[in-house]
């Protein structure tokens, strides 16, 4: 997530729509990779491959993250 959930801080209604709404594609990328997946492993008792792919996808999402992370840096960085 972009931000990260404090106790105690308080998000205003866009931070938390923002944030909904960034789960929830995420959500919807990982339902349909796994789909494709299991239909690939189907009969196959290959579990290896599976925590690979999980792997995969979570990485994806972190350095998609990341870089989204860093292009609102440097777009605060260019106004300011």
């Amino acid at each position: 997530m972009a931000k990260s959930l404090r106790d105690g801080a308080s998000y205003g209604q866009r931070d938390v729509l923002d944030l909904l709404v960034e789960f929830s594609s995420f959500k919807d990328r990982v339902s349909k990779k796994f789909t494709v997946l299991s239909k690939e492993l189907e009969g196959k008792p290959n579990e290896h491959e599976l925590w690979v792919n999980l792997y995969l996808i979570s990485t994806d999402y972190a350095d998609e993250t990341v870089a989204k992370k860093l292009k609102q840096e440097s777009l605060l960085q260019k106004i300011s």
